[in-house]
């Protein structure tokens, strides 16, 4: 058993925050328990959004790190998710608390991260190869806070109901809320590094200034979730290697997931990119970047009503898919941009900003979906460690896409600063800006929609378990390895 935060003790009772195993079967939460949770996307918002939009360019335009080396510094921290984000579902799978299982780490670990996220761009060194090595340690500091608060967040949906169609309507809340969240951190965090003078002194309130955000998603997602249902600690199987044999056989699972992080690593190339597509291929460094992402970002507020209707008309698969092609059409067309006005590349960007609503809708409403199917098929509940696996992809496709993005810059021959300001490219270097934000992120987007073949859950699957639905191999391996204390499951 875990000591988990919050306290410890005995196995909850009935009647306790997380004594009932299953969540309720039907009906619609409270508003308030949707707005609740969906603050804490604020927290994920920010963290997701801003490192990949301006830690790239703070190693290679201010801190003088060459192209190809801040690309690994910025890669290597996030990559290390993919080890710790299920061994943070695991954990919080087995914690008991007064607060439930997965609350605790929304207060805690979320205040852990913003005060860390602050710490990444206080640069004690100033500019040189020492601040680039400061800045690997708090961002892998920084990425570890992050899975022990987004891991047990993202679970929590699974718990909360299981109804069909009320995920999808929490997903559309926190959609919302994380689009909102989107656009402040990465419209306004330029704003504030601008206005505080640039370059170090002015990384460093933009750091201060996220930090906040995420305080403030934090502390809103634990106190507006405390009337909801919460997760017990229930039966799961007896070691982290055997969950993840689970969760490697659940078939819909593994499909959704492997699209996901594919095309996560897709939209983090775009969001990699902004800052320098606006210096050099806008040519308007000053106002670019915040008016990419206000175009961006402000459509989905719009069209998160109409996405929903979407998803009830012709399902959440087949919703994803058009979302992700209108995602990549948009990419495509950019490729023009140097030739189109203004205007219409800001259209375009717009363009992108619909498919990546209702992409983050939908992939998001059909995770629950999965945990649910594996319940049904185990007989156990192991949200968090579906979790973890889900979001260890998420967080590493979203740390790989400024990977590829650098890296397309130093093939390219893009030439790093240490002024604060972009220097002057090549026509080759600028080709490079130019595809790294358009045509790559647009392919790795569109072609992943093929992964989601083998995915088959319908709302009537799901809705009408029958005994040929559970995995028997899994459960009899499950039983057997905690009868006689193995990690293995019997194929």
């Amino acid at each position: 058993m875990t000591a988990p935060p919050g306290g410890s003790g005995p196995p909850p009772t009935p009647g306790s925050s997380a004594a009932a195993l299953d969540p309720p079967a039907s009906g619609t939460l409270p508003r308030g328990v949707h707005a609740g949770y969906a603050l804490g996307s604020l927290a994920t918002g920010a963290f997701g959004t801003v490192p990949g939009l301006l830690l790239l360019p703070y190693l290679t335009d201010t801190l003088g790190v060459a192209a190809g080396v801040a690309a690994l510094l910025v890669l290597l921290p996030k990559a290390w998710d993919v080890l710790v984000n299920p061994v943070a579902g695991r954990i919080s799978d087995r914690t008991r608390s007064r607060w439930g299982a997965r609350r605790p780490y929304l207060l805690f670990a979320g205040l852990a991260l913003a005060v860390l996220f602050g710490a990444i761009f206080a640069a004690p060194f100033g500019a040189g190869p020492a601040s680039g090595a400061y800045v690997a340690v708090a961002f892998l500091a920084t990425a570890t806070a992050f899975a022990f608060f987004q891991v047990p967040y993202v679970a929590m949906p699974a718990e909360l109901t299981s109804d069909y169609a009320e995920r999808t309507r929490m997903m559309t809340w926190r959609i919302a809320v994380l689009a909102l969240a989107i656009l402040v951190a990465g419209a306004v965090a330029p704003l504030v590094r601008d206005a505080a003078g640039g370059g170090v002194p002015g990384h460093r309130w933009m750091g201060v200034f996220v930090a906040a955000l995420i305080a403030l998603g934090a502390v809103g997602a634990f106190l507006g979730t405390r009337s909801a249902p919460q997760g017990a600690v229930g039966e799961s199987e007896p070691s982290l290697r055997a969950q993840l044999t689970v969760a490697a056989r659940n078939r819909p699972f593994r499909a959704l997931l492997l699209c996901f992080v594919v095309q996560s690593a897709g939209v983090a190339t775009i969001l990699a990119g902004v800052q320098y597509f606006a210096d050099h291929v806008l040519r308007d460094s000053a106002t670019g970047p915040t008016v990419l992402f206000a175009c961006f970002v402000g459509p989905a507020l719009v069209v998160m009503p109409l996405w929903s209707r979407v998803g009830a008309r012709v399902g959440k698969l087949a919703a994803l898919v058009a979302a992700s092609l209108i995602l990549s059409a948009g990419g495509l067309a950019l490729v023009a941009a140097p030739v189109l006005p203004a205007v219409v590349v800001y259209l375009l960007v717009a363009m992108l900003g619909v498919g990546y609503a209702g992409q983050q809708v939908f992939a998001l409403a059909m995770l629950p979906d999965c945990i649910a199917y594996d319940t049904a098929r185990t007989g156990r509940r192991q949200a968090g460690v579906f979790t973890g696996v889900w979001t260890a992809g998420e967080t590493f496709g979203l740390a790989l896409g400024p990977g590829i993005y650098g890296l397309v810059l130093a093939l390219t021959g893009y030439v790093s600063s240490s002024t604060g300001t972009a220097a002057t490219q090549s026509d080759t270097a600028r080709l490079g800006v130019l595809l790294g934000f358009t045509v790559l992120p647009a392919l790795l987007i569109g072609l992943a929609t093929l992964l989601l073949r083998p995915y088959d859950l319908t709302p009537t699957r799901l809705a009408t378990p029958t005994p040929a639905t559970v995995d028997h191999a899994v459960v009899a391996g499950a039983k057997a390895a905690g009868n006689h204390g193995k990690g293995a499951i019997t194929p």
